[in-house]
């Protein structure tokens, strides 16, 4: 295993196979279903530029305590398949692009780290991000892959113990997209994208300027996954990250400062394949107090330790 210290250029230097092989990897994917990228997507529809963050009611205003979906019965006319993620014979890369496009929308982690000795930099989304606790502020990020054969962020923060999360939003969103590419050695994703990194306090590596929310962050565990399929084989690592400073824009955050305003941090989320979701318009449903809903009477014979057939 190449040293930890190394910088990027370095470390693929090191090992260029572990980089080639994921470059094979991506392939495998085939994450693009158009052969002519550039032709479907001019007979689409263009950006709606003009569309605000909005409100509407919820579908069914009025529901009820007891009253299921709403709509009408109409799913539980529909059958399931029944996939097991270990049969014989099914690729793992099958198990990947199913949980890609049914976990959406999921939110991106567009992370800034940088080696220990500061020669390199690396800038890069991941989609296997969230927010796992407030106090302390505690987030997680998923590397596909092991130590051994680590991604240049992955590398970068088992070194230096630190990184920066900003949140991709609307008006950079092509950028942000931009440093996914399979870069040659020793080239830095910052120049690639345009974007201008700023400087943070509790950490070294940078934040991304244009980004509505950032979040310093340093390095609290790692944890090393196994295949089931391929005993021996290292397929992932789970980072836990502490938050020690945020960063909100100012039209952003509200006088308070605990608020974000959707409107403004438009953020850009992940679907499957190569699709990116906009946040456009909400609906707010106030959380049912129990003991108002039993005086009104919705809870009449629904008080039970479990429904029937389970």
């Amino acid at each position: 295993m190449p040293d930890s210290n190394f910088g990027d250029y370095e470390q693929r230097e090191e090992d260029p196979s572990g980089y080639e092989q994921r470059g094979a990897q991506e392939k495998l994917v085939h994450r693009n279903p158009h052969p002519d990228f550039n032709k479907v997507e001019a007979s689409r529809p263009d950006w709606a530029e003009r569309s605000e963050w909005h409100f509407t009611k919820t579908k069914q205003p009025g529901w009820k305590l007891g009253q299921g979906a709403n709509d009408g019965g109409e799913s539980l006319e529909k059958k399931h398949v029944e996939i097991n993620p270990y049969e014989q014979g099914r690729p793992a890369v099958f198990n990947y692009k199913l949980l890609i496009s049914g976990i959406i929308p999921r939110p991106i982690g567009f992370v800034s780290t940088r080696s220990k000795d500061g020669s390199s930099t690396n800038l890069a989304p991941f989609s296997y991000t969230n927010v796992i606790n407030h106090d302390p502020p505690l987030f997680t990020i998923g590397f596909a892959g092991g130590l051994s054969h680590a991604k240049d962020t992955l590398r970068n923060l088992t070194a230096s113990k630190e990184c920066t999360i900003n949140i991709i939003s609307e008006h950079y969103i092509e950028a942000a997209n931009a440093t996914s590419i399979n870069a040659p050695y020793g080239t830095s994703e910052w120049s690639l994208s345009g974007l201008t990194p700023a400087p943070c306090t509790e950490v070294k590596a940078s934040r991304v300027k244009e980004a509505i929310f950032s979040i310093e962050g340093k390095l609290l565990s790692t944890t090393e996954f196994e295949s089931r399929a391929t005993p021996g084989k290292k397929t992932g690592v789970l980072a836990v990250v502490e938050g020690v400073r945020f960063w909100v824009r100012e039209d952003a955050i509200n006088e308070d400062r605990n608020l974000i305003d959707p409107g403004v941090l438009r953020p850009v989320s992940r679907l499957g394949g190569i699709m990116y979701g906009r946040t456009m318009e909400g609906c707010e449903i106030p959380r049912p107090d129990f003991a108002e809903k039993e005086k009104e009477g919705e809870t009449d014979g629904l008080l039970k330790a479990k429904k029937e057939g389970q």
